[in-house]
């Protein structure tokens, strides 16, 4: 379990989790099969010295954030790898933990000076922003809610693909909510603009951070209210109405995607049996 924190406890630690950053690559070991974060005591972990975030704990280990230089080596044995391309290899609970990561750390370089006046701004002590001594500007870390919905049309369930999926694989429908908008009005918009129909009778599912690059998702069940399918080249590279015994290649069951679609197929199912 993950408990988050921002003011880090002391004394530092030799068992204390190090979320070590090259850009967007996260600094992993492979060991035995299994790929995990390195501990301070191991070699690639955090200078107590250099520049550092406190996440919060994992367990009864503390965890920690730091970037280094773009050309920075990665100690023997171990290996940088995209965020992205650890999907499914680090345990769920870490991969959150180091999406909370990139996002910290991505964030304070990106806020290093004021964005309204240019003054170098100064961390806060006792919340996660920056703050502007020249205009009293205080920067926080950025988030992007972007909704998903998945479309019912009885028994049937509406999904697609665009163009960087891998190939052969569909999902729930999804985009970024706008200044102005409420989440159902991103709904029935992205809907409307990537495949042409209507939607009602909009239930909420859950949510998951996303940190590709600052997301939170924000799932939703919808139903079918109108429409032929008239797909957003620049969006959708395919989308059709599935049968829950005819469904495509699904995205991994670490998304919300997925689990919107596999609880939403359970629904489904249960329903066809008490009908039997």
């Amino acid at each position: 379990m993950f408990t988050p924190g921002h003011v880090s406890p002391a004394p530092l630690r030799d068992d204390d989790l190090c979320f070590v950053f090259r850009k967007n690559a996260l600094l992993v070991l492979n060991s035995e099969g299994e790929t995990r974060v390195p501990t301070r005591r191991e070699p690639g972990g955090l200078d107590p010295s250099g520049p550092q975030h406190y996440l919060g704990r994992l367990g009864d280990r503390h965890c920690y954030a730091a970037a280094v230089g773009p050309e920075a080596p990665a100690p023997e044995g171990m290996e940088w790898h995209d965020l992205r391309s650890l999907f499914g290899r680090l345990d769920e609970t870490s991969f959150g933990v180091a999406g909370r990561a990139v996002q910290i750390v991505q964030w304070d370089l990106t806020h290093r000076y004021c964005g309204r006046c240019g003054t170098p701004t100064d961390p806060h002590p006792d919340e996660r922003s920056r703050v502007c001594p020249g205009c009293g500007m205080v920067h926080y870390p950025r988030l992007a809610p972007a909704v998903m919905a998945l479309v019912r049309r009885g028994d049937e369930l509406l999904l697609a693909r665009s163009p960087h999926f891998p190939e052969g694989m569909f999902s729930a429908l999804a985009g970024f909510v706008e200044p102005g908008e409420s989440l159902e009005q991103t709904l029935a918009r992205e809907v409307r603009e990537e495949v042409g129909i209507e939607i009602t009778n909009v239930r909420y599912f859950g949510s998951q951070p996303w940190p590709f690059p600052h997301s939170l998702m924000i799932g939703f069940v919808a139903d079918y209210a109108g429409g032929k399918l008239v797909l957003q080249p620049e969006e959708i590279e395919a989308a059709d109405w599935f049968t829950i015994d005819r469904l495509p290649r699904l995205p991994h069951r670490i998304s919300i995607a997925r689990r919107l679609i596999d609880a939403t197929v359970r629904e489904i199912a249960a329903k066809r049996g008490s009908d039997a």
